[in-house]
């Protein structure tokens, strides 16, 4: 499982980088992209479409949740094994190391499952709050979770256990979403709690000087 992600997380990576090489070209940045370590940045936020979601107590995602905050966007679900946990924790860590910042730049942070089936909005709740009570979480029918995913460019898939059940593989990067609700940067794994704090203040940085 662990090699499925790897490789999901690579040709995502390669499809940000190939994206971002593009916007570089067309519409060069009046202020220079930030020097990040993990991080990368788009010249031109990548506007996301309204959200066919519930969050963790099932209330509707409208179309303004993004706007006015700086949001970590994760996809995950809340069986899996590895993956999951250890990038939820690590988000947890980071987003204490930036507990100095404004609180408006300050980040929230965001679980999308992408196991419908089984992630009731209940079952989200418990799961993301046990990392930090102010993480948020996100399901829906299998519908709106593919367009979310697809919104992200985030690619899963089901797989069959040996053993009966299920369970999935799917992309591991987190997504740094600004307050205009556009994608603006991307940050590929590992993930390290001190590198993407880092990172993330370089993006806030150079966002609030390119506005």
């Amino acid at each position: 499982m662990a090699a499925r992600a790897l490789r999901i997380g690579v040709l995502v990576i390669v499809a940000f980088v190939t994206g971002l090489i593009l916007a570089r070209v067309m519409a060069p940045p009046a202020v220079p992209l930030p020097q990040t370590e993990r991080a990368t940045v788009l010249s031109s936020a990548r506007l996301l479409p309204p959200l066919e979601l519930v969050d963790q107590d099932g209330r509707p995602l409208d179309a303004d949740f993004f706007a006015g905050h700086w949001t970590l966007v994760f996809f995950g679900f809340t069986q899996c094994p590895d993956i999951c946990p250890t990038t939820l924790a690590t988000l947890a860590r980071a987003r204490r190391e930036l507990a100095d910042l404004p609180a408006q730049a300050q980040p929230r942070v965001l679980l999308v499952s992408v196991d419908p089936e089984r992630d009731v909005p209940e079952r989200l709740a418990a799961y993301v709050r046990f990392f930090d009570p102010a993480f948020l979480g996100a399901t829906g029918n299998a519908e709106g979770v593919a367009a979310a995913a697809s919104a992200f460019g985030v690619p899963y898939a089901k797989v069959a256990l040996p053993e009966g059940g299920y369970t999935l593989d799917h992309g591991s990067g987190v997504f740094i979403v600004g307050p205009e609700g556009g994608i603006v940067a991307y940050l590929s794994g590992p993930h390290d709690a001190s590198t993407i704090a880092r990172d993330y203040r370089k993006v806030v940085e150079w966002k609030e000087k390119s506005s």
